[in-house]
């Protein structure tokens, strides 16, 4: 094979395109990544960096006592250029991994176009030759030219839900009289703005929640799928009274400054940007129309003139029906030249994106570069989500996010929850420790 075949062509600079770009790169494999932003934009993405992120806490819990921490660690091991970003433009967030988004961003932009063996082509792409290496990571909101090539390659129909983005508001318009600063049970400092609620205001709140008016939705469905973990808050409220209470507005492990009453419930918002002048409403991703967030989210105890720099937004999300159409590289069955990476392919969420495209970027470069390999198991994270979206005896496949539950098991029971989790994450880095070594 001469050096002018050894290519690898990636559609999509997302947190997976980019990912995969990189690690096949460090091979010395010649990338054309080819990214449809500036001159076209998807309806949630506004910035023409790489890796947009659409809020700032999307990296989630850090610690190897949780799959995706786990998850994480083992993508920092394997070098990963999302994680070294993520690392480098952190902010404040408790026992949680955020970033400045725009920072983030900016860095990955700078370190993808910045690689000797990375070409950017900015253009959208709407045909995809199988005869070509390729890797598709065009993200969840792929364009509907390039969704009719895809459904053509696969053969098979599309699945899709709708998910939601939070509000932000600006640090200056919240009224610390009422709010005040905390991270539940103390953890990791006073990272959290806090909203507390009396059951009267709550009440108050939570009616005028379930009765409040909804944007429209696209594409004309007008029940749309809502994926269990990106719920919007007004889904969640009419699914009863004390749910919210339950879930995101639960009051436990907070102490209110301002009132010997203990709280009947809290709203959290979590700092968005390192200049600590944003913060996101935790859990609160919406699809009310604009004018009513305002209205109902201006109930909200300190919220009350609150300045919405962003509002909530809702978009659809598509994957295809990978159990049918990968095998474990996520490389597809019937075009073994073509790969996917990132949402599309059934893992929900940045961090698991980020880890496929991570997996597919190495697996295309060896196989591109004549190099013998061994996929990942399921003894680690990264492995894991490979081997869920290639399982074909999955017959109703729906997006999933890291766990426990689809890591392997370790054959033997540990009634300790945090020395289990311990175990599987020293079973999984032996292995990640073992491949890097092999290098």
């Amino acid at each position: 094979m001469d050096n002018n075949t050894k290519k690898i062509k990636i559609i999509g600079a997302g947190l997976a395109g980019c990912e995969a770009a990189w690690q096949a790169a460090k091979y010395g494999v010649n990338i054309e990544l080819c990214e449809m932003k500036p001159s076209k934009f998807s309806p949630a993405h506004k910035n023409a960096d790489f890796a947009e992120l659409v809020c700032s806490n999307s990296l989630r819990a850090d610690g190897i006592h949780n799959a995706v921490g786990l998850l994480k660690e083992e993508m920092r091991c394997l070098g990963s250029l999302i994680m070294d970003c993520a690392d480098a433009t952190k902010v404040p967030a408790g026992g949680a991994l955020a970033v400045d988004r725009e920072a983030f961003s900016k860095l990955v932009t700078e370190k993808v176009r910045s690689h000797p063996n990375i070409t950017v082509t900015e253009e959208e792409v709407t045909k995809v030759n199988p005869d070509e290496y390729t890797i598709i990571a065009a993200g969840p909101l792929v364009s509907d030219a390039l969704a009719n090539e895809i459904q053509g390659l696969t053969g098979e129909s599309y699945l899709h839900f709708f998910d939601a983005a939070a509000p932000i508001v600006s640090y200056e318009s919240i009224d610390m009289s009422k709010a005040f600063k905390a991270a539940r049970y103390g953890k990791g400092g006073a990272d959290y703005i806090n909203c507390p609620m009396t059951k009267e205001e709550y009440l108050r709140f939570y009616n005028a929640l379930i009765t409040a008016e909804g944007a429209p939705v696209h594409d004309g469905v007008e029940n749309p799928k809502v994926f269990e973990g990106c719920m919007p808050i007004e889904v969640m409220a009419k699914r009863g009274e004390d749910t919210m209470r339950f879930g995101p507005l639960k009051p436990v492990g907070l102490d209110n400054p301002h009132s010997d009453e203990r709280p009947y419930a809290v709203v959290q918002l979590r700092q968005d940007n390192a200049a600590h002048s944003m913060f996101n409403i935790v859990g609160f991703q919406t699809h009310l129309k604009f004018g009513e967030q305002k209205r109902v989210f201006g109930l909200i105890p300190g919220l009350e003139n609150a300045e919405f720099v962003r509002y909530g937004v809702m978009h659809r999300n598509t994957y295809i029906n990978s159990p049918k159409v990968l095998d474990n590289t996520y490389r597809m069955l019937k075009y073994p030249k073509v790969y996917f990476a990132g949402q599309i392919n059934g893992v929900e969420g940045y961090v698991e994106s980020a880890s496929s495209g991570l997996l597919a970027g190495i697996y295309a470069a060896k196989t591109v570069l004549g190099i013998d390999f061994t996929p990942f198991t399921a003894d680690t994270a990264i492995g894991a989500l490979s081997n869920y979206v290639s399982n074909r005896s999955i017959t109703n496949f729906q997006p999933m996010n890291v766990n426990f539950g689809i890591i392997s098991d370790l054959g033997k029971r540990v009634r300790d929850k945090k020395q289990k989790a311990e175990m599987i994450a020293d079973r999984a880095l032996n292995e990640i420790e073992k491949y890097t070594k092999a290098l």
